[in-house]
Parts: structure tokens; C-alpha cells; sequence
């Protein structure tokens, strides 16, 4: 079995570096997912509640423990997120008892404020107005940072962000009073943002990279006929071929190396098998530098479309 490195959080806690995403997932398929994973040894699931499969998660995660006697709860490292409708203070614990009714679990390791964006409150997950448009829910995500400041800590042992820039990671700071523990962006070769990974690591805030394949099964509206295919990339297949292993192997070694907490997505258990085997090999810094160079020539975007408060589902 691969061994998993973990990384601190600046609460102390560890995170397994690789971790499996759950975002795309159907029913059925995610919980195939969790259970294979959790199977050959992973270790940390990603989680959200727009992602509408936390149920499923939550039996596999049930059912893997009840198989299996020596595996702890608290060996497994489980990351949910508040969604945009609920950023009012008072909804913020409703949505966290949410997630963690569908997950089965008296806790999670981490919760992330999705987007620092706000919807309306009450109705759909994504409410809009005659134009088609997502209604604004008009609150401050400093607000729906302080109500997160103030969960149960034994229901929630850390708190971060997700999708947030570096100005708005830095009210939070001024405006909070918990430095937040965890920032998850997507990041790969063609998005390094370096400046935002620096900073982060200045404050002691952690980084988890979510779509570091390039996201090839993103929805079609987020898909542009120009867009590069980052798998398909001639050096990321260079480098594959010279160490014997495969273009996606390549990209989550790339954030490995990086001591960024990586998430790749698949619900297929030779998938499931060959991206943990990502932790059994090294980039060269000749390797490193050659991927960081596809990224400093241009930089791409591959969620570009969810970058605003008009999100789609």
C-alpha cells in the first residue's frame, strides 16, 4: 500500500496530502468511489453539500467502518463546505448539521466556506430572478466567517476557504479573529498562482488544489472549443514517459512536490489505484520547472465560468 504523507494544519491537525474528490459524482458512483478508495487506503474524502451525493458518501464511509474493525473515524480525514444560500449566521449551523446528517458522522475535519459569494436564503440552491439570473443573497462573507468561527468544535475540528483571492483572504484576517486553515483554489500547471500560494504560506494557511487534471469531465457550459487539454499536453507526456507512468500521475505528483494537498476525481478503481500510486515516485526539479513553465508562459483557467456570483449547476 502507498504511504500517504500528511501535511499540519495550523490547528495542529494532519491532512492527508491526496485525497479523493467527490464533486461530479452521481449517486450510485460516488459511493462506489468512497468505498473502493477507502479500500485500497485513502484516506481523505472531499466533500461538499451542492454536491448532492454527500449521502452516498456517508454510507460508504458507514459501511467501510463497520467491515472494517482496525479503521477509526478519526483515521479518515473528511472536508465539507457551506454553500452560498446558507451565509446568512443563523444558517450556517443548519447547514453543517445538514452535511453531517447525510455523511453519518458526528463531525467533520474541515468545513470550507464554498464561494465567498452569498445566494438567497430559503428556497433553491440556486434561486433566480426572471432573467435567469442567480439572486444575490446580500451578505458579507465576513459574516458567514464569524458565524463559522462560533460551530461547535466538536463538530467541526477546522475552518476554511474555497475560491477566495488574496484580498479576500485578507479582510478575513483582519476582520476574523481564526486564522483559516485551509484555502482550496484549482491549481495545476497552467494556473500556478504563485503570488496566492506564497501568501497562503506566509499566513499558515494551507493549499489544497482541486481540478489538477484540468477537470475533464467539467459540465459543457463550462467548456470552450479552444480550451487546452492539460493531459494531452506534449511535456506532461514527456515527463510520463520517462518515469514510466501516466500524464494524470504526473499532474498530482506536480502538487505532491509542491506540498499541496491534491484531489483528483474518479470513480473508477483502476483510476482510484493508479492515482495513488502517484506517491511512489519523484519529479526531477528539471521536471518540476518544465511543468511551472507551461503555467508562467500563460496561465488558463479551466473553471473560469464559476469565477462569479452567477454559478451554474
Amino acid at each position: 500500500m502507498s504511504i500517504n504523507p500528511s501535511l499540519k494544519l495550523n490547528t495542529g491537525a494532519s491532512i492527508p496530502i491526496l485525497g479523493l474528490g467527490t464533486w461530479k459524482s452521481d449517486l450510485h458512483l460516488a459511493y462506489d468511489a468512497v468505498k473502493a478508495a477507502l479500500g485500497l487506503g485513502y484516506r481523505h474524502i472531499d466533500c461538499a453539500w451542492i454536491y448532492d451525493n454527500q449521502k452516498e458518501v456517508g454510507t460508504a464511509l458507514k459501511e467501510f467502518l463497520q467491515e472494517n474493525h482496525s479503521a477509526r473515524r478519526e483515521d479518515i480525514f473528511i472536508t465539507s463546505k457551506v454553500w452560498n444560500s446558507f451565509h446568512r449566521p443563523e444558517d450556517v449551523l443548519k447547514n453543517l448539521e445538514m452535511t453531517l446528517g447525510e455523511l453519518q458522522t458526528p463531525y467533520v475535519d474541515l468545513l470550507l466556506m464554498h464561494w465567498p459569494v452569498s445566494y438567497q436564503a430559503g428556497g433553491d440552491s440556486f434561486p433566480r430572478d426572471s432573467a435567469g439570473d442567480v439572486i444575490d443573497g446580500n451578505v458579507d462573507f465576513i459574516e458567514t466567517w464569524r458565524a463559522m468561527e462560533q460551530l461547535p468544535k466538536e463538530k467541526v475540528r477546522a475552518i476554511g476557504l474555497s475560491n477566495f483571492n488574496k484580498s479576500q483572504i485578507e479582510r478575513v484576517l483582519k476582520e476574523g479573529k481564526v486564522v483559516p486553515a485551509m484555502l482550496q483554489v484549482e491549481l495545476h500547471p497552467l494556473l500556478l498562482q504563485e503570488e496566492l500560494v506564497e501568501f497562503c504560506r506566509e499566513k499558515g494557511i494551507q493549499l489544497t488544489a482541486y481540478s489538477p487534471l484540468g477537470s475533464p469531465q467539467r459540465p459543457a457550459h463550462l467548456r470552450s472549443p479552444d480550451d487546452p487539454i492539460l493531459m494531452e499536453h506534449p511535456i506532461v507526456h514527456e515527463i510520463a514517459k520517462k518515469h514510466n507512468r501516466s500524464p494524470a500521475q504526473v499532474l498530482i505528483r506536480f502538487h505532491i512536490e509542491r506540498g499541496v494537498v491534491v484531489i483528483p476525481k474518479s470513480v473508477k478503481a483502476d483510476r482510484l489505484k493508479s492515482n495513488l500510486e502517484s506517491l511512489d515516485f519523484k519529479l526531477s526539479e528539471e521536471d518540476l520547472q518544465q511543468l511551472k513553465q507551461l503555467g508562467e508562459k500563460k496561465s488558463y483557467r479551466f473553471l473560469k465560468g464559476l469565477n462569479n456570483a452567477k454559478l451554474k449547476n
